[in-house]
């Protein structure tokens, strides 16, 4: 019998038939062909669809620890530079605010017609105590002699008076002159010393008066710049009120960087630090000097100051921003969004051969969108990248590695 060819208008009826197990009577060959193609391919069309889901994979690189910090450029030390004499007329100065100036140099010029006086006056003190004195010895030897003159007469009638050849009352006498010598050779010896003390006290104040006109000479008591001047010509010199000048000793500057309490402890000296302000077109390059021991009640900061190696983009004042460098070394890193927080701590879903499990970690620094993991996973290991994503552990998924997830 012949074969019939099936009408092209059939042939999605009897797949359909061929698909649910209808028996169709009296189908032609071909048709029948067909329908059992169709059972053979039904199975394979059926075969469930596993979900794309981004994974990333754990990559060995190298993560630093930052610490962002801002604050305002100080200076490390500031000298301030008073007059040591007072109430002397300001008259000239030498130095204004950003000259550089050395140890010992000379900043400004007090008045010394006052102090010139007092010396001249001290001089003539001084000449005049020294007469005093040479006066004093001449009186002293003066007595002296006197008395050992008193002395022996006295001896010698006391001798005339025992044989006697000389009245009592001559002998009394002279005993009473030799007694009166030998007081007045204190008194000369007393006025001798007094001469000596006003010597001294004349020396004394004479040192002191040329002591302050060499303090009329405002000197800087260390070397650096001069970063303000409040010295007017004409203002009478007080060490109560402003200093004439503020020098930053050396000229050394140093961020003073407010740094979040939760941050304070991951600081220590020697760290590096770099600084960006505005107007810098290159970052500066510091070193934590200090961190403060203590925690300020109000807005729960602390500080950290950070010595600055170059200092001429700065100015005490500007405002800066630092990047303190707490720690730096090679590790683990996935996508911080693969990390995910439960009862179990701290977790990520790992994904192998297909199938998702979870994995208990353990973190470290955090870089940017990487966080170190220390325990838990191996370089290679794929990982869920969005801790987020509607994945349970015991899925089955189709992993798609995101692109940027390896060194």
């Amino acid at each position: 019998m012949m074969l019939q060819k099936a009408d092209p208008d059939m042939r999605p009826i009897l797949i359909l038939a061929a698909a649910f197990g209808v028996m169709l009577p009296a189908l032609p060959v071909a048709a029948q062909e067909a329908a059992a193609a169709a059972e053979t391919t039904a199975p394979d069309t059926a075969a469930p669809v596993l979900p794309a889901i981004s994974v990333a994979e754990v990559t060995t690189r190298v993560i630093t620890d930052r610490v962002i910090a801002s604050g305002l450029i100080a200076a490390v030390e500031e000298v301030q530079v008073a007059p040591l004499i007072e109430g002397q007329p300001l008259e000239a100065l030498q130095a204004d605010v950003g000259d550089m100036v050395t140890e010992g140099q000379v900043l400004a010029v007090l008045s010394k017609s006052t102090l010139e006086l007092q010396k001249t006056e001290g001089v003539a003190s001084l000449a005049a105590a020294r007469a005093g004195i040479a006066q004093g010895e001449a009186q002293l030897v003066e007595a002296e002699a006197a008395a050992a003159e008193a002395r022996r007469v006295a001896d010698r009638t006391a001798k005339l008076s025992e044989q006697g050849s000389t009245p009592q009352a001559q002998a009394d006498t002279a005993a009473a002159n030799a007694t009166s010598a030998a007081a007045r050779v204190n008194v000369a010896k007393e006025g001798l010393e007094s001469a000596r003390a006003q010597l001294a006290l004349a020396e004394a104040r004479l040192e002191n008066v040329e002591l302050q006109l060499s303090r009329t000479e405002v000197k800087a008591p260390v070397s650096g710049e001069i970063v303000a001047r409040n010295a007017k010509i004409g203002a009478i010199a007080t060490a109560a009120g402003q200093p004439m000048f503020v020098i930053v000793r050396d000229g050394a500057l140093e961020l003073r960087a407010d740094v979040a309490e939760s941050d304070i402890l991951r600081l220590k000296p020697g760290q590096p630090a770099r600084l960006r302000g505005v107007g810098m077109g290159e970052p500066l390059a510091g070193t934590v000097r200090l961190v403060e021991p203590t925690i300020d009640a109000t807005s729960r900061l602390g500080r950290a100051r950070i010595a600055v190696d170059a200092t001429g983009a700065l100015r005490v004042g500007m405002y800066v921003e630092a990047e303190i460098i707490a720690a730096e070394r090679e590790g683990r890193a996935v996508p911080i969004s693969a990390i995910g927080n439960g009862p179990e701590g701290t977790t990520i879903l790992r994904v192998k051969d297909g199938l998702v499990e979870q994995v208990t970690v353990t973190t470290g620094i955090r870089d940017g969108g990487m966080v170190e993991v220390t325990q838990g996973l191996a370089p290679g290991d794929l990982v869920v990248a969005k801790a987020g994503a509607f994945v349970r552990p015991g899925d089955r998924i189709n992993p798609v590695l995101t692109s940027g997830t390896t060194n």
